[in-house]
């Protein structure tokens, strides 16, 4: 037979792109996880995600059930390389994924492919082969809403194999184009549109330390995974005609870690401070978690993060209950709490004490948001309000952030407006005079401004590979209005 590769003819290997989206595997286990339906099985929508052609189709769709609840249990290799290739004689494509040697015994392997462009025409039934799998043969139903692919493997006797070799064939075989195109993309020489992932159960598991000592990567990185889903389901979703505004291009006071070495004024301030919080990254990725987090706060401090907490957790049963929000919000918000439970015996340092403060400071953001959503419609209810309205006061403005943040991706940095007329709206003497002089007859000078007297920060929580550090954006957020 004759193997065509379906790269250029000189490099027909090229590596598998890690996925860079930082919360790519957790979203495949919140996706299996929100897919299980109240009999216990898998949805008729997930399987139609996952790529199943039934529930009882081949093992897969069964270990897929087990998978989210063994999260913490798994290794995730991600394959250095893909070799894909067209057998024309025996009309089959094959894919060859090399794997990085892992001292671990590979149990119950399970190969995952996540297409990054869906189906665009038809269905497609494909039976993937391999010596690799188990069972050896196992069919899988592709159509425009399938995003994943599970193929279950056989576990390994030994070290994990280095190679993973797989036929797949289309029926129909005249179908075998379309396969190609979502797993190569529909221009020849572009990058690989899908990314593998091989899951198994290993000796260790993926919970394990950093070398810095701090709580595992695992946990850390599933709670802000969870907080990303939590803020982009809770929040207004809004449409915005300009581009996002990158943090970066604002100003800010030195950057300051947040960790063991904190200060306690500091953790304080923030505790009790209701400026806007957003949660950003520079450098995080499925194949770099993070592992940076841990707190150290005094048992008073402690006491009154819990209470906070405690707090605003009530405030955001309430907007979950009486707002318009995401139907699994209710249930990212109780895995947000498990991951940031806080103990009655909490220990003197720990990483439940950082995810707890994250949590608060999020939290306080949603409830802003919906706190002055609530004043907006109270207002024009309000008989009253059209008159008011002319006069110079605080509206609400919301602004589009850069979208590389764990959330949320918009603030409200509110604006004034409003007409600066006699008695002005808490101008101060300069304007009352600068009035006085334009109503005398002096109309060449400028008239008082409606403009913002009174800022609040823009806190920002953001991870790079030397830790967890927040920016504080002095006077970003209007608060009061007044007449200059």
């Amino acid at each position: 037979s004759s193997s065509k590769p379906l790269r250029s003819p000189s490099d027909n290997m090229f590596p598998a792109p890690p996925h860079a989206a930082p919360c790519f595997v957790e979203d495949i286990f919140a996706a299996l996880r929100e897919g299980v339906g109240d009999s216990g099985e898998l949805t008729n929508s997930s399987l139609v995600l996952f790529g199943f052609c039934s529930q009882s189709a081949h093992s897969s769709a069964s270990v897929s059930l087990d998978l989210a609840n063994k999260k913490s249990s798994l290794e995730v290799l991600h394959p250095a390389a893909v070799h894909v290739s067209d057998e024309e004689e025996q009309g089959t494509i094959t894919l060859t994924f090399d794997l990085p040697r892992s001292p671990s015994l590979m149990t119950n392997p399970v190969l995952l492919l996540a297409f990054e462009s869906p189906l665009a025409r038809g269905d497609l039934e494909v039976a993937f082969t391999s010596r690799s799998l188990q069972p050896n043969t196992q069919a899988v139903c592709i159509s425009g809403d399938t995003q994943y692919v599970l193929l279950t493997g056989k576990s390994s006797e030994g070290s994990v194999n280095d190679r993973w070799q797989i036929t797949a064939e289309t029926k129909p075989p005249h179908m075998k184009q379309n396969l190609k195109s979502i797993l190569i993309g529909e221009k020849s020489g572009s990058n690989i549109s899908m990314s593998p992932l091989l899951f198994f159960s290993g000796g260790t598991g993926t919970d394990t330390r950093c070398a810095s000592g701090s709580p595992p990567a695992s946990l850390q990185t599933s709670f802000l995974c969870e907080m990303k889903r939590f803020l982009g389901g809770v929040l207004p979703q809004e449409h915005f005609a300009s581009p996002p505004l990158p943090l970066d291009s604002l100003q800010s006071l030195p950057p300051l870690s947040l960790g063991l070495s904190s200060s306690e004024t500091l953790l304080a301030v923030m505790i009790n401070s209701t400026a806007p919080t957003v949660f950003g990254f520079t450098s995080w990725s499925s194949v770099l978690p993070v592992c940076h987090g841990e707190l150290a706060l005094s048992a008073a401090l402690l006491e009154e993060l819990r209470q906070k907490l405690d707090q605003t957790l009530v405030q955001m049963t309430d907007i979950i209950r009486e707002e318009e929000v995401s139907p699994g919000a209710k249930e990212s918000l109780g895995r947000l709490k498990e991951l940031s439970a806080l103990q009655k015996k909490e220990h003197a340092t720990g990483g439940s004490q950082f995810r707890a403060f994250l949590l608060l400071k999020g939290l306080q953001t949603v409830a802003q948001t919906y706190d002055a959503q609530r004043k907006l419609r109270a207002t024009r209810a309000d008989p009253s309000s059209s008159v008011r309205g002319s006069v110079c006061g605080l509206r609400a403005l919301t602004v589009s952030l850069t979208k590389l943040l764990v959330g949320p991706s918009s603030a409200n940095i509110n604006n004034c407006h409003g007409s600066c007329a006699f008695p002005l709206t808490n101008g101060n003497n300069h304007a009352i005079l600068l009035n006085s002089h334009i109503e005398s007859g002096n109309a060449d000078e400028r008239s008082p401004c409606c403009v913002p007297v009174a800022y609040e920060a823009l806190e920002v929580v953001d991870w790079n590979a030397d830790g967890t550090f927040i920016s504080i954006k002095p006077d970003a957020v209007a608060r009061e209005c007044g007449c200059r």
